[in-house]
């Protein structure tokens, strides 16, 4: 996450949020003088006390503050500020898909992308020791029409129209609430949406959209008899997508049946970017539609980078977030789920069926990851033998690449991976592995898992 968060009963206090909302208002301030910031906030505790704060210290250096006039999602604010000429960025009060202890502070940038480390960098070091009390006039507007005025143009209106499809919404209580299901019913879907009461506890969920906190959205859909259910993370910029089965669909499913449809319906043609740690399906698929593909190491930014050249359609991560440049330079949870009811509409078949087709065109690839919680020394002592590991074989296969661009990635013959990184932010060593097989993938994992073991 571009920002800061923390626990509602430890930093993310009334005072912290002021000294960072500080730090941005001078950066922002002494290179822009004058120049407009959004704001926009989530569900969460006093979310909208604490935009306010931050709105008011912003304003207090001469910035232009426009904050929304409701929660609202962080692509939502990001779309807005890129479309504003004047605007220098966006801040939204959101900690995504972390639990309800948690408060946080996201940064945009002037194209509602992410901002450089190197403005993250000076902002840190403007976190002044107390907060100021001064504060600025700001203004409150609505942020949602003409956003989802734009995600709807995106879509076949008359193909949704003719199929009307029943769908189950779930914004898992946060800032998509409402907005998605409020499209959908004016595109002309039947829809039921669930978790929409105001629950700062979010019900006891993460609202982080897989298993198990997908199970009520999967329940629904068969209750329902819908077509398909639609999951919206904390602050929308990630989504997930629930077959009629009751099924929730794989990220190594969900990208390339919206790659797929990118190109098919909407003529996109280019590049696919993705991470390290993406399935091998995407760039199966994205070879199978005419699209090159770059791969980029972790990290929603290095995405990002890359999308700035003209040519590329896509950026994925490994979580299943998918971000579409035509629209917005970041990720958009909202359009990945109108881009799946157009879909559904103009294929004529059920998302099952879908899956299936994808999965004989491509093949079938069994993914995973494993983390590995070590103390703080035998982590940071993993990190210095590991530009040094460079296993003949692996599981007794023989990988046909080693790389060392972030972590240890093996590559193998039948487009089989693993990769092992240690988290830059906690002391964790995380294992991913990819095999045609769950077998053959639990062994990569296994054998990854024990090269750790044995390099401390």
């Amino acid at each position: 996450m571009d920002g800061w968060s923390a626990r509602f009963d430890d930093a993310f206090t009334d005072d912290n949020v002021v000294r960072m909302a500080d730090a941005l208002g001078l950066v922002w301030a002494d290179a822009h003088p004058g120049a407009t910031v959004y704001v926009g906030f989530d569900t969460r505790h006093a979310a909208r006390e604490h935009a306010r704060l931050v709105a008011g210290a912003l304003a207090s250096y001469g910035l232009r503050v426009r904050v929304s006039d409701g929660p609202c999602p962080t692509p939502a604010v990001a779309w807005t500020c890129a479309r504003d000429e004047a605007a220098v960025g966006a801040v939204a009060l959101t900690a995504s898909e972390r639990s309800c202890e948690y408060g946080g502070i996201v940064v945009r940038g002037a194209d509602g992308g992410p901002v450089p480390q190197g403005f993250l960098d000076e902002v840190e070091q403007s976190v002044s020791l107390a907060p100021t009390s001064e504060r600025g006039a700001f203004e409150e507007l609505d942020l949602m029409d003409e956003y989802l005025g734009s995600l709807a143009a995106w879509v076949d209106r008359p193909a949704i129209e003719a199929r009307r499809p029943k769908v189950v919404v779930d914004a898992m209580f946060g800032a998509g609430t409402g907005h998605l299901a409020r499209t959908l019913t004016d595109l002309g879907c039947d829809v039921v949406e669930i978790h929409v009461e105001p629950r700062e506890d979010f019900g006891g969920i993460h609202p982080d959209p897989r298993d198990p906190w997908a199970d009520s959205c999967e329940q629904a859909v068969v209750a329902h008899g819908a077509d398909l259910g639609l999951l919206l993370d904390g602050d929308a910029d990630r989504a997930a997508v629930v077959d009629e089965r009751g099924q929730l669909l794989p990220a190594r499913a969900l990208i390339p049946l919206v790659l797929g449809n990118l190109v098919m319906s909407h003529g996109a043609h280019g590049r696919v970017v993705s991470t390290l740690t993406c399935s091998a399906c995407i760039g199966r698929e994205a070879t199978r539609l005419g699209c090159d593909t770059t791969t980029v190491p972790v990290g929603f930014s290095r995405v990002y980078r890359e999308m700035l050249e003209a040519d590329a359609i896509m950026g994925v991560e490994e979580y299943g977030g998918i971000c579409v440049p035509a629209h917005l330079r970041e990720r958009d949870g909202l359009l990945v789920c109108l881009l799946a009811v157009e879909m559904l509409a103009r294929s004529g078949k059920t998302v099952s069926v879908m899956t299936r087709e994808l999965e004989s065109a491509i093949g079938t690839m069994w993914y995973a990851r494993r983390d590995l919680r070590l103390d703080p020394a035998a982590t940071q002592a993993f990190r210095n033998v590991l530009p040094g590991l460079n296993p003949g074989e692996l599981a007794g296969r023989t990988p046909v690449e080693v790389s060392h661009a972030d972590g240890l990635r093996a590559q193998f013959d039948d487009d089989s991976w693993v990769l092992i990184r240690p988290s830059r932010t906690s002391s964790v060593v995380r294992v991913y592995a990819e095999a045609p097989s769950a077998p053959e993938r639990d062994a990569l994992l296994t054998a990854a898992c024990d090269l750790v073991k044995r390099g401390l």
